[in-house]
């Protein structure tokens, strides 16, 4: 399988694919990124990524030079170019090229990157026993201060160290809480609940990534009568739960165990755990075909 990057409208491999190194991601972490899986030759939640990205091109203020149905070709066109069947897109765009903050000094427009290639958070056999999670000292960044729902590549800084704490803890993720002290996310994923037969997750404003996989999943619960809830979460509620998962297009839905060497209900995937997981990957046959 040819690991392939379209970099403003030119195709490479990826071991020749370059960037400017006066980036403004590069430089600032000032772009933004969506990961996008295929499934079966199919690009899973196209529009729904490509609605959000665009979104958050719009609140940065980037001079975009590709319109939506461009890019939307373009991403297929590439996924085509590499000849895969299951696979991971990652889509960049980043504020353009020119050293120093102040955006009217950028000597390009925006720079846009679509990567195909495979990624896997976690060991396939998390997917049966369930992670284990620690808590991180390190919280999510305020709502006021950056808002959640910009897919944001700085974001991400505080994510990736949360990440090395759960690594040192010999843990298989990290559970990251907001300034109020309230449940918000793990490093690449969304968390929920359940708690006496109700499926509950942070609300979006609990400083939370409004996942493409969250909403997914509340999709599929609603559908199959399970009662949901968007609401506060304290990390009470984890030792008050029957079971708990994480969701992510990278993680898909996963399991979670134990919180802090303490066991989630009987410290086993539950069984709304297990029935989500198998309506999601039957989910996933639904896609973009290319």
């Amino acid at each position: 399988m040819p690991k392939v990057v379209w970099f403003n409208g030119t195709v490479t491999p990826f071991e020749s694919a370059v960037v400017p190194a006066m980036d403004h991601a590069h430089l600032y972490g000032d772009g933004i990124f969506e990961g996008i899986r295929i499934y079966d030759r199919k690009v899973f939640k196209l529009d729904e990524h490509l609605e959000r990205f665009y979104h958050g091109i719009n609140y940065m203020g980037f001079d975009m030079p590709y319109d939506y149905a461009t890019l939307h070709a373009a991403i297929l066109d590439t996924a085509r170019a590499a000849d895969i069947d299951n696979g991971y897109i990652r889509l960049n765009v980043t504020r353009g090229t020119g050293l120093g903050l102040d955006p009217k000094k950028l000597e390009s427009r925006a720079n846009v990157m679509i990567g195909i290639s495979t990624l896997a958070l976690y060991p396939p056999e998390s997917y049966e026993t369930g992670l284990h999670v620690v808590t991180a000292p390190i919280r999510v960044i305020s709502p006021d201060a950056l808002d959640p729902r910009l897919k944001c590549i700085g974001r991400y800084a505080g994510n990736i160290m949360a990440k090395q704490f759960a690594n040192r803890a010999g843990a298989g993720e990290a559970l990251m809480l907001n300034a109020q002290g309230n449940i918000a996310e793990c490093t690449g994923d969304n968390i929920f609940l359940i708690q006496n037969g109700i499926l509950r997750t942070p609300h979006s404003s609990s400083g939370i990534l409004k996942g493409i996989t969250r909403d997914t999943v509340l999709m599929l619960a609603k559908d199959a009568g399970i009662q949901t809830e968007e609401t506060t979460l304290t990390p009470f509620d984890l030792s008050a739960c029957s079971e708990a998962f994480l969701t992510g297009t990278a993680a898909e839905v996963i399991p979670m165990v134990t919180i802090d060497d303490r066991l989630i209900g009987d410290g086993k995937p539950g069984p709304v755990t297990k029935q989500l997981i198998s309506l999601f990957r039957e989910h996933t046959k639904i896609g973009t075909a290319f």
